[in-house]
C-alpha cells in the first residue's frame, strides 16, 4: 500500500514522469482512470495539466509547438475515449453485478450510485460532463452500459467529452508550463485543480446532508 501511495505522489512530479516513460505513462493512466472501477483514485485532471507542462518544457528548437501539442492531445484523448468504451463494455456485461459487490479499497459502491444519480439527472450529456468530475468520470460509462445506452449515442458523447476534457486542461498546462511562478508553486496549482473539479461533488454531498437534516 505504501508503494502505491508513493507512486501516486510521483505522478504529480513532471521530472519523475519524464524519467519513467514520459507522456506514455499519462496515456496509460488516463485509459485506466476513465473506464475501470479500480482507477477512480488516479489523478486525472492534475495529470493532464502536468502533461501540458511537460510538453511545453520538452520542446526542442527544431520542433513545432502546435503540432507537438496536437499530437499528444490526440493520443491522450483517444486513450480517454477507449477507456470509456471499456467502462461501457464492463457495464453492459456486469449489469447489476457491481451493485452487489462489497466495498473494497479499489471499489466503492457509493461512487457507482453517485454516477448513476448524475446520469439520471443529466441524461446522455452526463457522459460528457462527467469528464470534469473526479470519480464520477470513472463510473459514468459503466452506468451507461448498465442502462444500455445506445452505442452510437454513447460514442458521440464519449468522443466529444474526451477531446473537450483533454484539450482544455492540457492546453492550460501547456500555456502556463513555462511560467516560473507556476513551476515553483505546482503543488498549489494541483490542489487548486482538485478543489475546483471536486467542488460540484462536495456541494451536492453537503446539500444532500443538509436537506436530510431539515426533513428530520
Amino acid at each position: 500500500m505504501e508503494n502505491i501511495l508513493e507512486n501516486l505522489m510521483h505522478l504529480t512530479d513532471p521530472n519523475w514522469i519524464m524519467q519513467h516513460g514520459g507522456l506514455y505513462i499519462v496515456i496509460i493512466i488516463v485509459f485506466i482512470e476513465t473506464g475501470f472501477p479500480f482507477g477512480f483514485f488516479l489523478p486525472g485532471d492534475s495529470l493532464l495539466f502536468i502533461a501540458g507542462m511537460v510538453i511545453a518544457n520538452t520542446l526542442s528548437p527544431m520542433s513545432l509547438p502546435v503540432i507537438n501539442l496536437i499530437y499528444w492531445i490526440v493520443l491522450i484523448a483517444v486513450a480517454g475515449t477507449l477507456g470509456n468504451f471499456a467502462g461501457y463494455w464492463i457495464g453492459r456485461k456486469s449489469e447489476t453485478l457491481l451493485f452487489r459487490q462489497k466495498d473494497r479499497f479499489f471499489f466503492k459502491k457509493k461512487y457507482l450510485l453517485q454516477a448513476k444519480a448524475f446520469y439520471d439527472k443529466k441524461g446522455g450529456s452526463a457522459i460528457m460532463l462527467a469528464r470534469f468530475l473526479p470519480i464520477v468520470r470513472t463510473f459514468a460509462p459503466i452506468v451507461a452500459g448498465m442502462v444500455k445506452m445506445p452505442p452510437g449515442k454513447f460514442a458521440v458523447y464519449n468522443i466529444a467529452g474526451s477531446f473537450l476534457w483533454v484539450i482544455s486542461i492540457v492546453s492550460a498546462g501547456f500555456l502556463l508550463g513555462e511560467n516560473k511562478w507556476v513551476q515553483e508553486n505546482l503543488e498549489i496549482i494541483i490542489i487548486g485543480i482538485v478543489c475546483i473539479t471536486m467542488a460540484p461533488v462536495l456541494i451536492k454531498m453537503f446539500t444532500r446532508k443538509k436537506n436530510k437534516m431539515v426533513i428530520q
